[in-house]
């Protein structure tokens, strides 16, 4: 298969590397990932100005854009060939439930997906050294083929894992959580009276619910978890319905 391997903690990111090692021996690979990190950045697009693209050798393409633009410019012309899946990560972090919403990692399988190409967001749910990258690698390098047969035009693939040690970690299929964080402003005053804000916080566990992604990797699981494209949920809008300025 034709891979293409993006992220957004940047072409030097080791969750990067390891991929590329695993499946360059069986696949043709080729990398486009941002030129540093773009954690939290969604589905930015660079939409006013150029986007920087450089060839490093041997190693693929940095460009000065997002994890999204590395999709883009993937598909539409940097690559001699159409990739037949992209592969997002292997990001230093978790992307749980609604985590999905702000990350950069994600957003590149999703954009994968809006091109009509299986799109798979991997992730290392704890990034503190050492990270054990094997069983998520193994993972998803033994079962890629599968993965794609899988993956339909509706939906993007995100996978967690956690970050323990083992040869093997068994595969749950799960549905995303809500994540909450206890987040926070740190601040200090500049020299010319602006003040600086920092958004500090860390996920706050309010029950962690059976059958989620978070319960899964908390359980010691590989999550997979097909996420829906559409920015849209079908619920109970009755209290709408009986507004009075509707026609």
């Amino acid at each position: 298969m034709n891979i293409l391997i993006t992220n957004d903690d940047g072409i030097e990111s080791p969750g990067l590397q390891a991929l590329v090692e695993a499946l360059s021996s069986d696949h043709h690979v080729d990398v486009i990932a941002p030129d540093g990190e773009r954690s939290g950045m969604s589905h930015y697009l660079t939409m006013k100005g150029a986007i920087r693209c450089r060839r490093i050798d041997g190693r693929g393409y940095v460009i000065s854009g997002s994890p999204a633009d590395c999709v883009i410019l993937g598909v539409l012309g940097v690559l001699d060939s159409k990739p037949d899946v992209v592969l997002s990560g292997i990001n230093l972090g978790a992307n749980l439930g609604t985590d999905v919403v702000y990350s950069g990692t994600a957003a590149a399988a999703r954009q994968a997906a809006f091109m009509g190409i299986p799109g798979i967001a991997v992730s290392l749910t704890d990034a503190e050294p050492p990270c054990n990258f094997s069983p998520l690698v193994r993972f998803v390098s033994q079962r890629l083929h599968e993965l794609v047969r899988l993956w339909d035009r509706e939906h993007f693939i995100n996978i967690n894992a956690p970050n323990r040690e083992g040869e093997e970690l068994p595969v749950v299929l799960t549905r995303l959580c809500r994540r909450h964080y206890g987040n926070r402003l740190r601040n200090h005053a500049g020299r010319n009276g602006e003040m600086y804000y920092y958004l500090d916080g860390a996920p706050t566990n309010n029950g962690v619910v059976p059958g989620t992604d978070w319960a899964a990797v908390e359980a010691g699981y590989i999550s997979l978890s097909p996420v829906s494209i559409h920015p849209v949920e079908y619920t109970d809008v009755g209290d709408y319905r009986e507004a009075e300025f509707l026609v």
